[in-house]
């Protein structure tokens, strides 16, 4: 069948079973919205506010999903307006296949009316990217860059389409997504080298990341936990990945994480890091585990030794790697090392604070209790990511989402929306700061519009709360540009958008807000007014050894 190139890329994606897109029009995609809107019952479009809220929302549906995302914009701005959420994905590792318009092939490279060269600009930031210069490659160019952003360490990789490509004819034919490469091969020299090495340890700890929820593992990584009897500690993106009530769960690690799993790092004599990268806001200095070995297991051959030189480095398909590790490894009760971790533990129990004020602990607290089991949490980044990261307690993967890599405040409200659209049936809710809320607020738009039951709360401190905390700790309380003063009245902007909105000062008030917020089916608002001198704790000072945790009491 003949038809043009628009065509050949709509009944593509179709054929790897995308159903909704997320973008934004242009001149030069009008091709594409045209056919688009012949193939409105197959394949859902949802126009965003802004296209860096189409990358987000992308970006939220995947990880929501564990499907590939999928956004499109229009060439020049459309296309820069990407870049944030590109970068975001690409630092998470999160599949996104990213389609742009470009100036027809005559125009390019003359400074043309909204062009630009995307493909350069985002080279540093993607898997792979295509420009697509004949219609006859398109297909096979929109199949391979399926392939690509799903196959081992997954990622965004983008297509930018000139205009004149996707009015041209050329043949379709129906084909089945290319297969990923079957990612099982394991070296078992090494394999049998980690396995003694664990079998001959006596405190050992597992430091495990992203990578356990991205290659589907944590089953395989709660056998290993329970088979050698040790801690384990997760990375903010691992969160989810082991079962927060388990006993051996020592909560998150690094910077803001737990006292117990930063010292069960620094005293075991075996550290495992699993699906993680020793970044550095958890360890990204061997001086600070000097007394133990290192085995590094990851999908990715390039993070081997790139942040910590480590003893064994094992590259392969996390899932496989653990699944034949199990059977080589001895049941060890590691008592003493038991009793250490029992007395960790019990050190970093903390009460909830008084529960008449409307702090951020009672906030998260009460988000839970609200939407029970059924929750998807997205964040922004700062103060109230933290927060939600400690208080929370995830117990299954793919319902804690957040910017990690990249730190991109702004994130959230997209990537709430795309996972809301992805999980018809679980409740988003965003815990967002007033901060990063200002930054992509428009897309309450998007949620109205699609009639989405987000559920957003605000810790509404008035200030930059996480730069002010570090101007506190390490500028002399020199708060430059921190304070916000703004004046913007949260409630009345949602209830301008078509939201419904509640604001509350009171740990009772916010109960009686998300009673009501969890039984409407479309986008609610809470306004939390909160203290804007309350820090994040514990919490490292950038530098130091992860043992060196300070907590509230050392201010």
């Amino acid at each position: 069948m003949r038809v043009n190139g628009a065509e050949i890329l709509i009944r593509t994606l179709i054929d790897h079973d995308v159903k909704t897109i997320f973008g934004y029009p242009g001149g030069a995609v009008l091709n594409i919205y045209d056919a688009l809107y012949k193939h409105s019952e197959e394949i859902n479009h949802i126009i965003v506010a802004h296209e860096q809220g189409a990358a987000h929302a992308a970006d939220g549906y995947a990880r929501a999903t564990g499907k590939v995302g999928v956004c499109l914009a229009t060439s020049g701005p459309g296309a820069t307006n990407l870049v944030t959420g590109i970068a975001t994905a690409y630092m998470d590792s999160v599949p996104l296949v990213v389609i742009t318009g470009n100036v027809a092939k005559p125009l390019i490279g003359k400074d043309s009316f909204q062009e630009v060269d995307i493909v350069g600009i985002t080279m540093p930031i993607t898997k792979h990217n295509f420009i697509v210069r004949d219609v006859n490659e398109l297909q096979h160019t929109i199949r391979k860059a399926f392939r690509i952003a799903n196959e081992g360490r997954k990622g965004p990789v983008l297509i930018d389409i000139p205009k004149d490509v996707t009015a041209e004819m050329a043949e379709y034919v129906k084909k089945e997504p290319q297969k990923l490469k079957e990612s099982n091969d394991v070296d078992e020299e090494i394999l049998d080298q980690v396995a003694n090495l664990i079998n001959e340890s006596k405190q050992v700890f597992i430091y495990a990341g992203g990578g356990i929820i991205s290659g589907d593992a944590s089953e395989e990584l709660l056998a290993l936990a329970e088979k050698i009897n040790s801690p384990v500690g997760m990375t903010l993106m691992g969160l989810g990945g082991f079962p927060y009530k388990h006993p051996l769960f020592t909560g998150m690690i690094g910077m803001h994480g737990s006292r117990c799993s930063n010292i069960c790092a620094t005293q075991c004599d075996l550290l495992i890091a699993i699906g993680a990268r020793f970044s550095d806001r958890v360890i990204n200095n061997k001086n600070f585990i000097k007394n133990a070995k290192v085995i590094h297991l990851d999908i990715d051959e390039a993070e081997i030794n790139k942040n910590v030189r480590v003893d064994l480095g094992l590259v392969g398909n996390i899932k496989v790697i653990l699944e034949r590790l199990l059977p080589k490894l001895k049941e060890n009760r590691n008592e003493q090392w038991m009793a250490k971790l029992q007395e960790l533990k019990e050190a970093d129990k903390c009460t909830c604070e008084n529960k008449g004020e409307l702090n951020p602990q009672i906030i998260v607290t009460q988000i839970k209790e609200a939407v029970k089991e059924q929750g998807i949490i997205v964040t922004d980044v700062g103060q109230h990511q933290m927060w939600t990261a400690q208080y929370y307690g995830y117990d299954a993967p793919r319902t804690f989402l957040s910017s990690g890599g990249l730190g991109t405040m702004g994130f959230g409200m997209g990537a709430a929306i795309g996972a809301q659209v992805g999980m018809p049936n679980k409740r988003v809710v965003l815990v967002t700061g007033d901060g990063s809320f200002g930054m992509n607020c428009n897309e309450m738009v998007t949620a109205v519009s699609q009639n989405l039951p987000v559920i957003i709360v605000i810790m509404n401190n008035s200030v930059l709360g996480m730069v002010r905390q570090w101007q506190k700790l390490f500028y002399e309380e020199r708060y430059s540009s921190t304070t916000l003063n703004r004046k913007t009245d949260f409630v009345k902007l949602a209830e301008a958008y078509g939201a419904t909105a509640f604001r509350a000062y009171t740990a009772e008030e916010l109960q009686d807000c998300l009673g009501k917020a969890v039984d409407y089916n479309s986008p609610v608002l809470i306004d939390c007014v909160v203290d804007m001198d309350k820090k994040v704790f514990p919490m490292v000072a950038p530098g130091a050894p992860i043992s060196e945790i300070l907590l509230e009491k050392d201010l």
